[in-house]
């Protein structure tokens, strides 16, 4: 089996891992932020790889779909229903900065070590900076549907 399917599993553990650290009081929460975010990622996800500005040589359902089922559906989602449901609502508006850039930069960074060193992702017409620009603005726009979702609880 090659290294990008051992990366792929490994990733689908981590990722599932890190959904045993949502609080039982917050689940409605995760599961409307995984949600939402998966509709903006389908909708993005498939414009950018249709358009040609990057690419997915390995990935799950490839018969199907031409973007990553693990990265799009599943990993995105998954850390931005942790994103809100650990979010800082109380603390300063320097801490919620850094919190939105800090979660960014390392998805970013992982994002760049698997494209630069895997078959799993290929930037065509892509740039990290892009990568990041869409992430804290997915997130961004995450948050404030949250918010706006459970305002009236």
């Amino acid at each position: 089996m090659r290294l990008e399917w051992w990366i792929l599993l490994a990733v689908y553990i981590v990722t599932t891992g890190i959904i045993f650290f949502i609080p039982k009081n917050k689940i409605r929460l995760a599961v409307v932020a995984f949600l939402f975010k998966q509709v903006i990622t389908l909708l993005i996800g498939l414009v950018v790889v249709e358009l040609g500005l990057l690419e997915y040589p390995i990935r799950l359902f490839a018969s199907i779909n031409r973007t990553s089922f693990t990265f799009e559906y599943y990993v995105f989602p998954v850390v931005c229903a942790v994103f809100n449901v650990w979010y800082p609502e109380e603390k300063r508006k320097l801490i919620k900065i850094s919190y939105y850039v800090i979660i960014t930069s390392i998805m970013t960074i992982l994002e760049v070590m698997i494209e630069r060193y895997t078959a799993l992702l290929q930037y065509i017409h892509w740039e990290w900076y892009v990568s990041w620009i869409s992430l804290i603005c997915t997130f961004i726009i995450a948050r404030l549907f949250c918010v706006w979702f459970f305002a009236k609880e």
